[in-house]
């Protein structure tokens, strides 16, 4: 059946295209809604560039007639779109603590009156888009069908995982090490696995279950291989800890795999492993000119107001989790050497850097050299990043738009890397289900030249483990 579709300003303000995302159904935007955008269109964040968007888009429109009246969105989907204005006598009808007449309460009235007269003379249900929780309260307690905007959202409960595991026959055990792999069709388990590109697979012994192999699924050949890389290739003093860490660190060192996503509670190893196999890559393979690092500028709790100095001083109490993973990989002491037994990776760039100095001073030096680079994420726009390893940390703070905006950043023979954990977002404007690294996980998904790992246990120190799961 279809539908009326009233849309608040935060939709629009999310996801500039939303306008087209309701099939032959009918959209209606409150005038209140065009106000609300008009007064964010000086805005230099990614909120004014989608107020932008979104006038353009409505002013396209427009040449196709009078909004008032209705017009068609585009030819083939047979959706169609109008401006209303809120009447005062409908917004007198609302219960008496709603009768303010703010900007939600307008909305409010809109749909109301669209529910009792119907859009163009008909009938069809009305349904307010919002993803305000306050104002879907309203709407149900005035009896309004009202619903989140969801169509870029992931059930993070199904999140892809990017490892699993299947059971195997002994011989099957031993062909996956055979030239070519373990042809699928070979493994009867993995008839009830959908497995995708590049997904780590534990290989378990069905006679003997202690006995295991760590595979990655090649799509191309529709086979299963043996890790070519982790197993071997120890970066620094220490290698991973734990099979999630070795399947994050075979896609991490392989340079097809252009695009790879690391999510996981905090301690997990997500940004040391991306950062040491970067350094690996750039300082002694010499696969990649640059380490490029970035991370959102967005604070845990209160701001404490602007920061004086320079460009690079400014970033500084942003980019110090990063400096301090750095120090650590750097560290050339014996005390540095003892503590690296409880981290996951560890980088043989260390020995470049010289391990008679101070760690600060180790990484200062590859910035010098022009290995390192720390960039904040608000300048990457109109860049473009040939030949570096790009790790963006802190991911799940980024709107599906500013992670589409990053990844197109990507040069020829860039390697990108996003780590974040979905549980500890900062960000008000996103959640769980709706920011840019779940987002991307879904839709690079089964992609060639993209990976993913979910990495579950924690390695930073047994209390650090024990808070993560018990806070």
């Amino acid at each position: 059946m279809r539908k009326t579709f009233v849309l608040d300003t935060n939709v629009l303000l999310h996801d500039p295209q939303a306008l087209t995302r309701f099939e032959d159904n009918a959209v209606v935007i409150p005038i209140e809604v065009v106000e609300e955008i008009d007064r964010f269109k000086r805005d230099p964040s990614e909120k004014g560039r989608n107020a932008r968007q979104i006038s353009r888009l409505l002013d396209a429109l427009r040449e196709k007639g009078n909004l008032a009246d209705g017009v068609p969105i585009d030819e083939t989907s047979g959706g169609t779109l109008q401006v209303v204005f809120c009447r005062s006598e409908t917004l007198a009808q609302l219960p008496p603590e709603l009768k303010a007449g703010n900007g939600d309460n307008n909305i409010l009235a809109v749909a109301l009156e669209q529910l009792r007269s119907g859009v163009m003379g008909s009938q069809p249900p009305v349904v307010l888009v919002t993803k305000d929780t306050n104002l879907r309260i309203k709407a149900d307690a005035v009896g309004l069908i009202a619903q989140d905007y969801t169509t870029d959202k992931v059930t993070i409960a199904d999140l892809y995982p990017g490892v699993c595991e299947l059971l195997a026959s002994a011989t099957s055990m031993e062909t996956i090490k055979a030239p070519g792999g373990l042809p699928l069709q070979q493994l009867p388990s993995a008839a009830a696995v959908e497995l995708q590109a590049n997904e780590g697979v534990t290989l378990v012994d069905e006679a003997q279950p202690n006995h295991t192999i760590l595979g990655r699924y090649d799509a191309a050949r529709a086979a299963l291989v043996p890790l070519a890389r982790a197993g071997k290739v120890r970066l620094g003093k220490v290698g991973p800890r734990n099979r999630e860490q070795t399947f994050a660190l075979d896609l991490l060192l392989d340079p097809a795999i252009q695009l790879l996503t690391l999510v996981g509670k905090a301690g997990t190893g997500k940004t040391l492993l991306a950062l040491a196999a970067g350094l690996h890559q750039v300082a002694d393979e010499h696969l990649y000119e640059r380490l490029l690092v970035t991370r959102p500028v967005i604070s845990l709790g209160r701001e404490i107001g602007f920061l004086p100095g320079s460009l690079e001083e400014k970033m500084g109490p942003w980019m110090q989790p990063i400096i301090d993973n750095l120090d650590f990989l750097l560290g050339g002491s014996g005390e540095d050497e003892g503590r690296q037994g409880s981290r996951p990776a560890g980088a043989s760039a260390s020995a470049r850097a010289g391990s008679h100095r101070a760690p600060r001073s180790n990484w200062t030096d590859l910035k010098g050299m022009g290995l390192l680079e720390v960039e904040a994420i608000s300048y990457i726009r109109g860049r473009s990043i040939p030949r570096q390893f790009m790790v963006v940390d802190e991911a799940q703070n980024l709107t599906p738009h500013e992670v589409k905006t990053i990844v197109t950043r990507v040069g020829e023979g860039t390697k990108i890397v996003f780590t974040g954990d979905p549980y500890q977002i900062d960000n008000p404007y996103v959640d769980a289900e709706s920011n840019g690294l779940t987002w991307l996980v879904e839709r690079f998904k089964g992609q060639p030249l993209a990976g993913h790992v979910t990495l579950v246990r924690g390695e930073r120190s047994e209390l650090a483990e024990l808070a993560a799961n018990l806070l």
